[in-house]
């Protein structure tokens, strides 16, 4: 990243919707269009950063499956249908599971390349109507994304086949994996309990109400309630839905200026970006990607995981989450202390700018320094951001 503090990236602000389970009764977000819910977002992070929208030179947002409702640059319908200025420029990104941290790191290398002054990197997808059904079910109408020959040179599978792989080769029991699931419940609980994820929420409007909470954290899993359940994608695997990621509905919104913007503007960073990283891994095995992800922005930074005072790696699965552990050896009270995707939920094109919204939360409320966030992608690909708090 620039070294040019003028045009230094930095975090002024950072929202998140509640995290509503992808179930189309049961969920909490059900009838809130995802442009409406992302659109929110915007409008929140806009009011608690108290700037302009018209000063705002861009906005990318993240989405997975830009199908259906998420389609036709959802990004900028969702800006439009606010009533905000349309000479904001908008672009929508997919890089699977990493679509808004992604985002972030291209509204990063667009303000430290003097392009933009004010960008919001966000992300959104409401899973509970463009989920997989819709999504696999849109391939059977008009055509496979994997072609023959894509499928010819790389045999993939799914990634809770992944998974299951992962957890075999570094020896990761289902006793782990569940214990580790408990926990991710556990901590979010207590993140609740403590107010920490209050702040980090705007409330989202529905139908004249204001939605506020997770919906998916369950404070009574233990490790023996969660190894009740059967596996998901083999008869003899680990794998089940108690230690994956939960599908749901979410977006988030984070706000990124220069630091002279931020400075002319009278506003207060919370953060800058010191360092981005996106990388590929073998596609059939998918999930190892916040590994290299992880050890290339380290030895970049000359930094070692002791380093790191708060970490934020995605739950896509527990086994994701161990086999990192594995490798780094991290203090893992620095590892999702507030909970991950398996307690709050994965919507995928958010959870970048969701993890950046906690990691930033994260930092002030210890008075440390350091934070990163790193993720798998499907299709096999990494991501890793390191952030410097302010």
């Amino acid at each position: 990243m620039s070294t040019d503090t003028a045009h230094q990236a930095v975090i002024i602000d950072a929202v998140r919707s509640p995290v509503g389970r992808g179930h189309a009764e049961k969920g909490v977000l059900r009838d809130v269009h995802p442009a409406d819910l992302l659109g929110q977002c915007y409008e929140g992070v806009l009011q608690r950063a108290g700037i302009d929208p018209a000063t705002v030179d861009n906005v990318i947002t993240g989405c997975a499956n830009q199908i259906a409702q998420q389609s036709s640059g959802i990004a900028r319908t969702a800006w439009l249908q606010k009533g905000l200025p349309a000479t904001t420029g908008a672009t929508t990104v997919d890089i699977r599971c990493g679509s808004s941290q992604q985002a972030a790191h291209f509204a990063a290398s667009s303000i430290t390349a003097g392009i933009d002054r004010a960008v919001i990197a966000a992300g959104i997808e409401h899973m509970g109507r463009n989920g997989f059904r819709v999504h696999h079910g849109s391939q059977e109408q008009w055509g496979q994304a994997f072609t023959e020959e894509l499928t010819s040179r790389y045999p993939l599978v799914s990634q809770g086949i992944a998974a299951e792989r992962l957890a075999d080769r570094y020896q990761i029991s289902r006793a782990e994996m569940d214990e580790f699931s408990a926990r991710s419940h556990q901590r979010a609980a207590a993140a609740v309990r403590d107010g920490h994820l209050a702040r980090e929420i705007h409330p989202i409007e529905v139908d004249g109400t204001k939605v506020d909470a997770d919906q998916g954290i369950r404070p009574e899993a233990t490790a023996e309630s969660l190894a009740a359940l059967k596996p998901v994608f083999a008869d003899d695997g680990k794998v089940t839905a108690g230690n994956s990621s939960q599908i749901s509905d979410g977006a988030a919104a984070v706000l990124l200026t220069s630091a002279r913007f931020a400075q002319e503007n009278g506003l207060r960073p919370r953060a800058r970006v010191v360092d981005q990283v996106v990388l590929g891994v073998d596609p059939v095995d998918m999930l190892t990607g916040p590994i290299p992800a992880t050890t290339r922005i380290l030895e970049r930074n000359n930094l070692s995981i002791r380093d790191i005072d708060a970490i934020e790696i995605n739950e896509a699965f527990a086994s994701v989450v161990l086999a990192w552990q594995r490798e780094f050896q991290p203090d893992m009270d620095r590892v999702n202390s507030w909970g991950g995707a398996i307690a709050i939920g994965h919507p995928l094109g958010t959870t970048g700018a969701r993890l950046l919204t906690t990691i930033v939360n994260r930092l002030e409320n210890t008075d440390t320094r350091f934070g990163l966030v790193t993720m798998c992608c499907g299709g096999g690909l990494g991501t890793a951001t390191l952030i410097e708090r302010i």
